[in-house]
């Protein structure tokens, strides 16, 4: 595990181009998008867009950098890197499991710069609060790489992944409430929002960084409880079944 998860750290930190354009789309949103929702969203809400796009990119950075990151798999795949992998004698799951390790460190480091990018640009936070977000940042890092290992283990080349990722994370983006909390939307829309997994990694973030503010019922739609039971348990059926996919579709390529 430790092996695996260290070659996509070292991966990353070769591929220079990748890491600028992952940290660059969250910043944009952080400061372009929160600026400009200040008016509306302070007039209704009283509380600062920017923080609130922050909490909310966050968690959608994390969940999609994993899941992103699992595309590799798929390359992997192509280069029969794979193969010289299940000769380890380990089982399947301890392969995917420091698979996803390794893309989690990969998104934690650019979840470090882009709260570092946030404070920078004005948002507010104590020690406390920094602290009240390591969890929820572990819990997206994981739920997104076990979304990544279920879907790209259905996929058969690297081609069809990246253009099935875009389809499935743009939605999750407007339906998970990422720079805004979904209040006052339809009750399609609202339905759903609550089958887009991030959708509850952004909801955990932000109980996690507004509890105990006045804004606090504001900005949470479901509650801690809730997020963690559905997180805990999607991350569990989506391991489990794209571990068994993935070793299915290897073992009769």
């Amino acid at each position: 595990m430790a092996a695996i998860a260290q070659r996509d750290v070292i991966k990353l930190l070769r591929d220079r181009p990748r890491l600028a354009v992952n940290l660059a789309f969250p910043v944009l949103l952080v400061a372009g998008l929160g600026s400009m929702l200040q008016p509306t969203v302070g007039r209704v809400t009283g509380l600062s867009a920017v923080t609130l796009a922050f909490t909310g990119v966050l968690a959608a950075t994390l969940f999609q950098s994993t899941a992103a990151g699992m595309i590799s798999i798929a390359e992997d795949r192509e280069t029969d890197f794979s193969r010289t992998l299940f000769v380890t004698p380990v089982t399947r799951l301890t392969l995917v499991t420091g698979k996803i390790a390794g893309e989690s460190a990969v998104a934690a480091c650019q979840g470090i710069c882009v709260t570092v990018f946030a404070v920078a640009a004005g948002v507010r936070m104590s020690g406390g609060q920094l602290a009240a977000l390591l969890l929820p940042g572990l819990a997206c890092c994981l739920l997104g790489g076990a979304f990544g290992l279920a879907t790209v283990a259905w996929l058969p080349n690297q081609r069809s992944a990246m253009e099935i990722f875009q389809f499935l994370i743009i939605p999750q983006y407007v339906l998970g409430g990422v720079l805004v909390p979904l209040h006052g939307v339809p009750s399609y829309l609202n339905a759903l929002g609550y089958a887009m997994p991030l959708r509850y990694a952004v909801d955990l973030t932000r109980a996690a960084f507004y509890r105990g503010l006045p804004g606090y019922h504001l900005v949470v739609s479901t509650g801690p409880a809730i997020d963690l039971a559905v997180i805990g348990g999607l991350i569990a059926v989506l391991m489990i079944s794209g571990s068994l996919v993935f070793d299915y579709r290897e073992r009769t390529r």
